[in-house]
């Protein structure tokens, strides 16, 4: 994983550079500093509006008791798409332009999904699950009901009398 890091934090530099050299014999040198700040203030309007679009999605969710994966999915690409949009450079923003884009994260999100489940898939053959052979009615209850010790059997709350002993101090 290291060398990994390691080959993608100097590959992706040197990539970035030669691509800058290539667009600014091209275009020129000024339009090409152009493209990148105007790329930057496009992406970071872009993120800001899809980030704050999940960040409202995901909090309306929440509130409904579901779990908002799939926004909870959309706010970390937009997140990185911002960090690439940032990066100066030509294929960082298109790969941030890319994340942006709702039908390249829904593939994105399925392939790693089957990535995912494959692994859990073969985890699982690896190792008994010890409820695997016991029905629904057999399994340990996950909650347990928490008695108010104020409320009595019938679920009214009890006069209670808590004693005890106090010293004023002047």
């Amino acid at each position: 994983m290291f060398r990994f890091l390691f080959i993608l934090f100097i590959a992706i530099p040197i990539i970035e550079i030669a691509l800058l050299i290539q667009v600014s014999e091209v275009i020129g040198g000024f339009a090409t500093i152009a493209l990148v700040i105007g790329t930057a203030i496009l992406g970071a309007r872009l993120v800001k509006q899809q980030g704050l679009g999940a960040y409202v999605n995901v909090q309306q969710q929440m509130s409904r008791g579901q779990l908002p994966a799939q926004d909870l999915f959309t706010g970390l690409c937009v997140i990185i798409a911002g960090v690439l949009l940032m990066t100066p450079g030509i294929m960082t923003d298109v790969l941030g332009f890319l994340l942006l884009t709702p039908a390249v994260r829904k593939k994105l999100a399925q392939s790693l999904l089957a990535h995912a489940t494959v692994r859990v898939q073969t985890g699982m053959h690896s190792g008994q699950s010890p409820f695997a052979n016991q029905s629904r009615d057999e399994r340990p209850d996950q909650q347990e009901e928490i008695r108010d010790p104020f409320k009595n059997q019938s679920g009214r709350n009890s006069s209670t009398t808590i004693e005890g002993e106090y010293e004023r101090k002047d």
